[in-house]
């Protein structure tokens, strides 16, 4: 079974939980993620929707990722030395590579990380690195299904400027970014699976949320400046609780680019914890509560970023041709 079949998998059984499911009941298996979604109100859930529905408007599709090539989109961000350029690239099995595209979804290029290689690549995040005013892209080799990895591996590149004739290249015939830094991470309590990164646009500290079925995710911390000469043990430093059975399974985060809230998502549905005080230290936003994201339906959400202007989310989905979904703050 392949990863994606494996979280597919996990996914399935978590909302065969969450309806009752059984045998006796005869209620059909659900045909999608959101197909599956329960049609009963939770306690709670018309509150969280409430405060949904006056922080963004519906979510819309601007369009699908054309890049054939793109098939598991696990991660996305939005560039920062090419505004209104956006990069993702796939789940396992594909190689170093990133796809840049356009807010409708057209192809820009395919890139090469150079100094890289790919075991599980999860999500991407933007943010400052060692030399001052330039933007940095964050690769996180960070999954672990099994939970055997003794380290994991977030690699850091000078981004790409995008040329408009660079839309012509391909997975067999990338451009090829500049080297890449490896920054080796542990975990200070033992192997975890994450799907989740997320880099300061000020600090440059970096974030790991964990992945756990049934249980809350933790989130894990490596302050900058981040060490590339040796591996670095990440220090945990928050619980979240998440309002939803599907508990921890977080497949994705962003911090937004004025450093004031952070997106999160799961298969299904989008979080967001803003941080009410701007002068407060920004780990005080894991204690705020998190409210609940429209993001559409997504066959299977892996993937969400903040848009360059901070006025908007935007989320991807596995699977080849997947929609490009936004939502925009009220």
């Amino acid at each position: 079974m392949s990863r994606s079949q494996h979280r597919f998998a996990i996914t399935v059984a978590l909302i065969l939980f969450q309806l009752g499911f059984s045998a006796c009941q005869k209620v059909p298996a659900p045909t999608s993620v959101e197909a599956a979604k329960p049609a009963a109100t939770k306690p709670g859930e018309q509150k969280y929707k409430q405060r949904q529905s006056e922080t963004y408007g519906p979510p819309r599709v601007l369009g699908r990722l054309d890049d054939p090539a793109i098939n598991e989109s696990s991660g996305i961000v939005a560039s920062r030395a090419n505004p209104g350029l956006y990069w993702t690239h796939n789940d396992s099995g594909d190689g170093p590579n990133i796809y840049a595209f356009d807010e409708h979804g057209a192809r820009r290029g395919t890139w090469r990380v150079r100094g890289a290689s790919a075991l599980d690549w999860e999500d991407i995040a933007a943010g400052p690195g060692p030399q001052v005013g330039v933007s940095y892209l964050y690769l996180g080799d960070i999954g672990d299904n099994e939970g055997r990895r003794g380290e994991i591996i977030v690699y850091r590149v000078k981004e790409p400027t995008i040329q408009p004739a660079d839309s012509s290249s391909t997975k067999l015939k990338p451009l090829v970014t500049e080297d890449a830094e490896v920054i080796r991470l542990r975990y200070p309590d033992g192997a975890h699976d994450a799907e989740s990164l997320l880099v300061h646009p000020v600090t440059g500290d970096l974030y790991i949320v964990s992945k756990i079925p049934f249980s809350n995710p933790i989130v894990y911390k490596a302050a900058a400046p981040l060490n590339t000469n040796g591996p670095t043990t990440l220090k945990r430093i928050a619980e979240l609780n998440i309002p939803t059975l599907f508990g921890g399974l977080i497949t994705g985060g962003d911090i937004s680019p004025d450093g004031l809230r952070v997106a999160l998502c799961d298969y299904v549905d989008g979080y967001e914890l803003v941080l009410g005080d701007a002068r407060a230290p920004f780990d005080q936003i894991w204690k705020q509560p998190l409210k609940p994201v429209d993001l559409g339906k997504r066959k299977q959400g892996e993937s969400i970023a903040y848009r360059l202007d901070g006025r908007a989310l935007l989320a991807t989905s596995e699977g080849a041709h997947p929609p490009l979904i936004e939502v925009v703050r009220r």
